[in-house]
């Protein structure tokens, strides 16, 4: 597998460490010096982060919160995260800029697709925040939008679990993790790979799916330097 451009993906709630909640300074340091590397490798990589971690506005929903309104909360969840990420980045001496969805300057910049992937082929990474700036939209489906719009060359998705299995790993010992996947395939075995929206997207723009392991130390470079298979591959 040869990427030169990469949209990823990431979980608010990885960032929030073992409990999955907050900010984990330690995770965000570990995640900033694998993705460092990859980057002075010659790579290009922007980043999507959720905000799970924070506030999800679909789970607020059961809990008399308005969606449309909860939906903004997470927005601007995703906003910290990537403010956290970018300042970690910079400590490992790179450039990160965070784009945002809707205006928020001077905290971020604006959302442009020319500017983010000016950034990209500058060497910095380019945080693309606040999802697709609209309610009833994951951050699967904004980092889909995203990928599709910088023309990059894959969306990784990281994860907890080292790729796609047949059943969730966590609760069924015997699943079985495959090697790769068509997009055909995934969908007739209703394999949660990412939402529908955000899958659906990816398909009709025949962008591939790398599920890895984030979290497993040396994964990315594994992936985007040495091209070695790790994770599942789901394809066109």
């Amino acid at each position: 597998m040869d990427f030169n451009r990469v949209l990823l993906k990431l979980s608010g709630e990885s960032l929030g460490g073992p409990g999955g909640t907050g900010i984990d300074e330690t995770r965000l340091s570990q995640y900033a010096s694998e993705i460092a590397p990859v980057v002075r490798g010659g790579c290009q990589v922007a980043v999507v982060v959720g905000g799970g971690n924070i506030f999800r506005g679909l789970q607020g929903t059961g809990k008399g919160f308005d969606r449309v309104d909860g939906d903004k909360m997470g927005m601007l969840a995703t906003v910290i995260n990537s403010l956290g990420l970018a300042m970690a980045l910079r400590s490992e001496g790179l450039r990160a800029e965070v784009f945002t969805a809707t205006p928020m300057e001077p905290v971020a910049r604006y959302y442009n697709r020319d500017a983010a992937v000016a950034c990209l082929e500058q060497g910095g990474v380019a945080l693309l925040a606040g999802g697709t700036g609209n309610p009833f939209f994951t951050t699967d489906s904004g980092a889909a939008l995203r990928a599709l719009e910088i023309r990059a060359d894959v969306l990784l998705k990281g994860t907890r679990v080292d790729g796609v299995y047949t059943a969730d790993p966590e609760k069924d010992p015997s699943a079985v993790r495959y090697d790769e996947l068509s997009f055909g395939e995934a969908i007739e075995k209703n394999l949660k790979v990412m939402d529908l929206t955000a899958f659906a997207l990816c398909k009709e723009g025949r962008l591939p799916i790398v599920v890895f392991d984030m979290n497993a130390v040396g994964n990315l470079q594994s992936l985007l330097l040495r091209g070695e298979k790790t994770g599942t591959l789901v394809h066109p």
